[in-house]
């Protein structure tokens, strides 16, 4: 799957995604603001630290651009971001990498949500009429729009957390395939929801997954790791729900603290070939996240 930076159309098997423009779920002013809240600053605190005129900042985070790029780079300084990459949003290239080297398919669910996409997937054999779901987005015929026609049955469901564009269309997704096991994060409220403890794998014919437990944009939030147990050496696949996004992280509206404890965590423990299937926006690579990600820069 290669796409010309944060546009990009996708083709390569096993990656199955419809051919459209996938914008990246947050701009320049948007990163701006969450680098802010996680600094637990003010924009008058960041124009004294950075040099930038008090009313450029205030225009960035409203999405009115007047930056230059000596000034980008010392809002990258002073907010102890990447950058490299807060220096490719304000250009509008934020670059995305060739997908490779997973050993079974994914296909990306998207659904319009706001000014850009929010995600669910499928995950399984190729060719095969059953598979995996992360994510159930806000509605079934949401999903039904990217649906492959070889999928006719579902093995288990798996929420990352409970906010409407991706719990929604549980119901729904339950009254067509019947009863299927839905996995969650331990407490997030999910009626009949299994809660999955930190690490423990649950096996799916080949397909491993495996929950961590990642609070901080919300209280109750889990990623999952997905693997192949038929191709060990196969890259692994994270489901990373809204702690990590391509060029950027999730809303810390829970804690602040805790996404970025949980973002380090993930970096360090997950492998750098794993491929990142985020809640909103463009899929992306980890170990190009760790080299361009804005909030990347201090793991």
């Amino acid at each position: 799957m290669k796409f010309n930076f944060a546009s990009g159309v996708s083709s390569l098997i096993p990656v199955r995604v419809t051919a459209c423009l996938i914008p990246l779920e947050d701009e320049l002013g948007d990163v701006i603001d969450k680098a802010l809240r996680r600094a637990g600053l003010s924009d008058d605190e960041l124009s004294v630290r950075s040099g930038v005129p008090l009313g450029k900042i205030r225009d960035a985070i409203d999405y009115r651009y007047d930056l230059d790029s000596a000034e980008v780079r010392r809002l990258a300084s002073a907010l102890k971001l990447n950058e490299v990459g807060l220096c490719a949003l304000h250009a509008g290239r934020y670059p995305l990498p060739e997908i490779t080297g997973l050993p079974f398919c994914v296909w990306p669910l998207r659904m319009q949500h706001g000014v850009g996409v929010s995600n669910a997937y499928l995950v399984g054999e190729c060719g095969g009429a059953e598979a995996l779901l992360f994510d159930v987005g806000g509605s079934f015929s949401m999903l039904a729009r990217d649906w492959p026609a070889n999928v006719k049955s579902l093995r288990g469901v798996f929420l990352t957390h409970a906010e409407p564009e991706h719990t929604g269309g549980l119901r729904e997704v339950m009254a067509r395939f019947g009863r299927v096991p839905v996995y969650a994060p331990s407490g997030s409220g999910v009626e009949g929801a299994i809660p999955l403890e930190e690490g423990q794998p649950q096996n799916f014919g080949r397909l491993e997954v495996v929950s961590y437990s990642t609070p901080g944009h919300a209280a109750a939030h889990s990623c999952y790791l997905v693997s192949s147990r038929a191709a060990p050496r196969g890259a692994p696949l994270l489901v990373a729900g809204d702690l990590l996004f391509a060029g950027s992280v999730g809303g810390a509206y829970h804690c602040r603290r805790q996404l970025g404890l949980q973002l380090q965590r993930m970096i360090e423990i997950v492998p750098q070939n794993a491929v990142v299937a985020p809640g909103h926006g463009p899929m992306t690579t980890l170990a190009h996240e760790r080299r361009f990600n804005p909030f990347c820069s201090a793991n």
